[in-house]
């Protein structure tokens, strides 16, 4: 279905998702304007594709896209309020309860009509406008956070600017959006973080004994510290109730622990798993039980161009695939998802076209 254009479009703020949004924007047809303190970061990501950096006439920009830091969100809406006064203005802010509550108390002066946040989940633990790309945000869930002030046409802007940039448009109170993303992002970013700073003290023959899972768990602890910092203290407020939530079931298992002849530990470990049950699968459809063919790959050139090329073959659908590296063999083992149906098939197939099959 076709959208009316939005109109001109500043995006302030060039990192990885404002500058997603400008390449989404761009390939949509509209005019961007890009929009970044360090001026280098805008000029790159104008190089690949999310905008321009010549300005746009004050009285033509119909929306303006705030995509900065946490802590300086609230000033940055502020200050595009005042220098766009006919424009809707959004950011794509990962907390929105918080900054709104500062806008209305450090810039009460500020007619708030115009603005309403959003949240696109989505992004990377990696940053900058050179990790952008414009099919980011699609079919990803893309928030709307309007508050008691926002006026239908701010609301209907920023609808049609999810729309435009391929995501799923929700509807959320601002405060129900931070207590949602301090369970499911905030919290498990900080259990990741906690579980790596752990490493810093296991000797370092034990970490010879690290498998995947430990790496799963630990990966997004690699993100940008300085932005984790700033998106933890500035949603603490929804964020400190779950951490003590968690501070007491670790000490049921710890408890459980001490009375091994209770079914205790055992309780938890089924309740976790249950819960492992209740996150959406693939395209947000109920998580299906997919069976699992792992093949021994080796780390050679073209040696996985040549498994997905025999997988192809056989006429198997790939559902998802991970890859767990051997610490000391130059060997992985590649774990394909499949239909169950289809599992033995594969299993033969793989074997017979010379693969080892676990």
């Amino acid at each position: 279905m076709n959208q009316p254009a939005l109109g001109p479009v500043v995006v302030i703020g060039a990192g990885l998702l404002g500058a997603s949004v400008g390449a989404a924007l761009t390939d949509f047809g509209e005019r961007v304007q890009l929009r970044d303190r360090i001026v280098s970061h805008a000029r790159v990501a104008a190089t690949l594709g999310a905008g321009s950096l010549a300005p746009i006439p004050e009285g033509e920009v119909n929306l303006v896209v705030v995509a900065v830091p946490p802590t300086a969100l609230a000033s940055v809406v502020a200050e595009a309020l005042l220098e766009y006064p006919s424009a809707v203005v959004t950011d794509v802010g990962s907390v929105k309860g918080t900054v709104l509550r500062q806008l209305e108390e450090h810039f009460g002066d500020v007619n708030l009509a115009r603005y309403v946040g959003c949240h696109p989940m989505a992004g990377s633990h990696l940053s900058g406008p050179v990790t952008a790309r414009p099919d980011l945000f699609v079919d990803r869930t893309w928030a709307i956070t309007p508050h008691r002030a926002t006026a239908e046409r701010a609301m209907e802007t920023v609808r049609r600017l999810g729309e435009a940039c391929g995501g799923r448009v929700v509807i959320l109170d601002p405060d129900d959006h931070d207590a949602a993303v301090a369970r499911v992002s905030h919290l498990p970013h900080l259990m990741s973080v906690l579980m790596a700073d752990h490493l810093l003290d296991v000797p370092a023959e034990h970490l010879g004994l690290a498998g995947q899972g430990v790496r799963d768990v630990t990966r997004i602890a690699g993100s940008d510290p300085v932005l984790w910092e700033q998106i933890i203290t500035t949603n603490a407020r929804a964020l400190r109730p779950e951490l003590e939530g968690v501070r007491a079931r670790l000490e049921q298992v710890i408890d459980a622990l001490d009375n091994p002849s209770s079914d205790r530990v055992r309780s938890v470990l089924e309740g976790a798993r249950a819960g492992t049950r209740r996150i959406p699968g693939k395209h947000g459809t109920p998580l299906v039980d997919y069976a699992h063919v792992v093949v021994e790959i080796p780390d050679t050139p073209g040696a996985l161009a040549k498994l997905f090329a025999d997988i192809s073959r056989a006429g198997v659908n790939i559902e998802d695939v991970s890859i767990e590296h051997d610490p000391v063999r130059r060997v992985g083992s590649l774990s394909v998802a499949v239909d169950p149906a289809r599992k033995d098939e594969l299993d033969h197939l793989m074997r017979d076209a010379g693969w080892f099959v676990a």
